[in-house]
């Protein structure tokens, strides 16, 4: 009798422009935005108001965009099943805003592979960068973005040789207005102003990592170290879009008038994150470009940090998230 494994690529099993497309698509249902909002708790009127959302798009209930990146990114984990560490996220932008009962399917595409220096008594690893597109059932574009993900070489395989730059992977400016067109921005109009360049945002109260199993389940993210306490070093590490999302729920605290997240220029995950950790973030607007008919499009960087370990409480709060996004407001 046989015996094989079910599992993901190593690094030196990749090669540029392999294409992995098997995940299983999913339709954005209520009760997955319901799951997802329980863990993330985002205030987003246009996720949450589906008389809002209908005045708007026409289209009835949106699908929170956190929750449409979470499924596009949890779907390209047939790629990243060892994944280490995702150490960013560029260029990352909306094409259209999925509506509820809409049906996603992700691509993902090897653009750049890059094998780290060997260090004595270290395993040997490697940078993917994966360039991934999602569209709906009916073939329209939906997201586009480009990740890079660290992966373990397998156990006997030999050195790669691969030594991309990927330093200007996914980094070109892209357009976060493009999915805009069709959508009646008037019903957002009765908002709080937009703050002016350099106004800094500290967001009073910390929310707690929970769920962070749960989470990736619900998004179809199979990275091992997520899941499995022993394939993360004796502790697992929290998915990066959880972190991700919650910046995204104290963003809309911090700043009621945010209708719509746009895109991201880059995401840099900058520590690991636990579950039972506490994050706090301080957001600062650096860019606003006013639209036609009264909303803008403005530039905003979150940074977050986890507070001290509870067994260190004399510690200082470790930097986790560098984001830089696109907002609707």
């Amino acid at each position: 009798m046989s015996r094989v494994e079910a599992r993901g690529p190593y690094f030196d099993e990749l090669r540029h422009g392999q294409v992995f497309d098997t995940a299983p698509g999913v339709t954005l249902t209520a009760g997955a935005a319901a799951v997802h909002q329980a863990v993330l708790g985002d205030r987003l009127p246009l996720a949450t108001d589906a008389e809002l959302a209908s005045a708007v798009t026409g289209r009835g209930a949106l699908a929170h965009p956190a929750h449409v990146w979470d499924v596009a990114i949890g779907q390209s984990t047939v790629v990243t099943h060892f994944v280490r560490a995702n150490l960013f996220y560029r260029g990352l932008v909306f094409r259209r805003f999925p509506a509820l009962g809409d049906t996603l399917y992700t691509r993902t595409e090897v653009v750049g592979l890059k094998q780290n220096a060997t260090r004595e008594g270290r395993p040997r690893t490697g940078l993917a960068a994966l360039h991934i597109t999602t569209r709906d059932q009916r073939g329209d574009a939906v997201l586009d973005f480009h990740r890079c993900a660290m992966l373990p070489l397998s156990p006997e395989g030999a050195d790669t040789g691969h030594a991309d730059d990927l330093a200007a992977i996914g980094a070109d400016p892209v357009d976060v207005t493009a999915a805009l067109a069709g959508l009646d921005l008037r019903p957002l109009a009765p908002r709080p102003p937009v703050p002016e360049v350099g106004t800094q945002v500290d967001v009073v109260g910390g929310d707690v990592v929970s769920s962070a199993p749960e989470l990736a389940r619900l998004t179809l993210n199979v990275a091992q170290v997520h899941h499995d306490a022993r394939a993360a070093g004796g502790r697992r590490l929290v998915y990066g879009g959880h972190t991700i999302g919650l910046a995204a729920a104290q963003l809309t605290r911090a700043l009621p008038g945010v209708a719509l997240f746009l895109g991201w220029a880059g995401c840099d995950h900058t520590g690991p994150v636990h579950e039972g950790d506490t994050l706090r973030s301080v957001v600062t607007v650096e860019d606003v470009r006013p639209l036609d008919g009264g909303p803008s499009v403005v530039g905003l960087r979150s940074v977050v940090t986890a507070d001290a370990d509870a067994d260190d409480p004399a510690g200082e709060p470790r930097p986790v998230l560098d984001w830089r996004l696109s907002v609707l407001m």
